[in-house]
């Protein structure tokens, strides 16, 4: 079990290295001068050197990378070329709201793959497992950020059924104290039920938008995973006893196929976390993702790096939890181990 423990950590940390290494040296071979772009047109060419030499971009780039590994050792991830803050400071700002859109879509995306995929199986119509795989291909291929411009002219604009792409909360609405940095959560705590309900409606939307694509992914995994469950003899053997069909299913069936969700579900949660860059855009959530696109589109190398170092070490981390919990609840796993 330690030596299982000891070799993730040991691949969690070449990832971590990996994704600093790689981000580093793309930012730095896309086309654009961060210097020019704080300078603007009308700056000299002294100006433009004396800022770049001001922001280290001067360097060479081993002293570039050697100058920001020494500084994310110390916790500190620089300073944004565009706005001067510490680049912590803005993705702690940030990071509330991504988190609690990205747990939204997981939970989302979970409940709606093990429903239908219990629906499809249990059902034994043909009807119902097409209607399932139809639907998963169908989100699989389609880019969340089209899907949410027409939900948004849909069920925003047409029809006014939830709010446009307004953030979280509607405007003359106050943000609650706080305390979490989740809205609902914070709404709650300080007794706030109509905040609560404003940004839980908010929420919605751009949860249900990006749990489209784990949806599909998860409920064909469920799906399959509960057909071979019910082929198991444990299965059969309950069957013979006479027990109900139904609590067979419920009680056997579908808590064993669960864990096939465990650690797929894991990675999707960091994927979400981190990668519902033009989603958020696109709703205009004040997250981790749109500071990305601006930081992109500003050539703020800090920032980027900050995000990505953030993603790597958020999946590298989860994934490694999840490896853990998923040696601990299966026996089988773990006899194998031992």
């Amino acid at each position: 079990m330690l030596n299982v423990i000891a070799k993730r950590a040991g691949v969690a940390a070449a990832t971590v290295l990996g994704a600093s290494i790689f981000s580093f040296l793309l930012l730095r071979k896309l086309p654009g001068d961060p210097a020019r772009l704080i300078g603007g047109e009308l700056a000299d060419p002294a100006t433009i050197e004396k800022l770049r030499n001001s922001m280290g971009l001067g360097d060479s780039l081993p002293l570039q990378f050697w100058n920001y590994l020494s500084s994310v050792s110390r916790g500190d991830l620089g300073f944004s070329f565009s706005t001067g803050q510490p680049v912590t400071t803005l993705v702690r700002t940030r990071l509330p709201a991504t988190m609690e859109l990205g747990i939204a879509g997981v939970f989302a995306a979970l409940a709606l793959a093990v429903v239908f995929g219990a629906v499809a199986v249990y059902s034994r119509k043909r009807g119902a497992d097409v209607a399932l795989r139809t639907s998963s291909s169908l989100a699989m291929g389609s880019p969340p950020f089209w899907l949410a411009l027409i939900a948004i002219l849909l069920l925003s604009v047409k029809l006014g059924v939830f709010p446009g792409p307004e953030g979280r909360l509607s405007p003359q609405t106050t943000p609650p104290p706080a305390f979490t940095g989740f809205y609902t959560i914070d709404a709650l705590k300080a007794g706030q039920f109509q905040t609560f309900l404003d940004a839980a409606w908010h929420l919605v939307l751009p949860a249900l938008m990006i749990a489209v694509g784990p949806f599909a992914f998860l409920s064909r995994l469920f799906r399959s995973q509960l057909r071979n469950t019910l082929r198991e003899p444990f299965i059969t053997v309950a069957r013979s006893r006479g027990v109900r069909r139904r609590s067979v299913f419920l009680r056997h069936a579908v808590p064993n196929s669960l864990l096939s969700l465990v650690a797929a579900t894991s990675m999707l949660f960091a994927e979400l976390m981190t990668g519902s860059v033009l989603v958020e855009k696109v709703f205009g959530w004040p997250g981790v993702g749109s500071l990305t696109v601006d930081a992109i589109l500003q050539k703020d190398f800090s920032v980027v790096q900050g995000v990505i170092l953030l993603s790597a070490v958020l999946y590298v981390s989860v994934s490694f939890v999840a490896d853990v919990v998923y040696v601990a609840v299966d026996p089988r796993i773990r006899a194998g181990v031992n």
